[in-house]
């Protein structure tokens, strides 16, 4: 499947709430692997949101293997039409985002979030994600409701520019 162009703002879709995946069919499985393939080519990618690649559906994929800031690990997965289940213990860390590319900032978000949504082959499944994984989740989520990370910091003292991307 194609790599796909990431959007930046202010490409309307990244203002939208995505709509429900739904059932999973061939074209929701090709969705999936543009998403793994589209973060796999992008430095520094953790995490990516259908609407970040131009689809207005409820999907993402996380992966931080290897990133020194993640406790827990599940490898790469795609959910669709997750559903954060419970969330706690917030805690604030620097975010970047490819689809605002020049820019970090300090955002409040929970460490220990439990978050259930359908993978590729249509099993519904539940995640427990800590820290720096958990972070990841929020932020594609955020992505799915037409939020960015700056709709999450606390005002432009806690906005940066980016120094480099990883």
């Amino acid at each position: 499947m194609p790599v796909r162009p990431v959007l930046t703002l202010p490409a309307p879709v990244l203002t939208c709430r995505a709509r429900p995946v739904g059932s999973i069919d061939d074209e929701a499985r090709a969705l999936a692997v543009d998403l793994i393939d589209t973060m796999k080519v992008s430095p520094g990618c953790v995490g990516l949101a259908a609407p970040q690649i131009g689809v207005g559906l409820r999907a993402f994929v996380v992966d931080v293997t290897g990133h020194r800031k993640a406790q827990s690990c599940h490898g790469t997965f795609v959910l669709f039409d997750p559903v954060v289940d419970s969330a706690s213990d917030l805690q604030p860390a620097r975010e970047g985002c490819m689809s605002v590319p020049d820019l970090t900032g300090d955002v409040r978000r929970a460490s220990q979030v439990v978050v259930s949504g359908i993978d590729p082959q249509g099993v519904r499944r539940t995640l427990h994600v800590d820290a720096f994984e958990a972070r990841a989740v929020l932020h594609e989520i955020d992505h799915l409701d037409g939020l960015v990370f700056l709709d999450r910091v606390a005002g432009p003292h806690a906005v940066f520019p980016r120094k480099v991307y990883r």
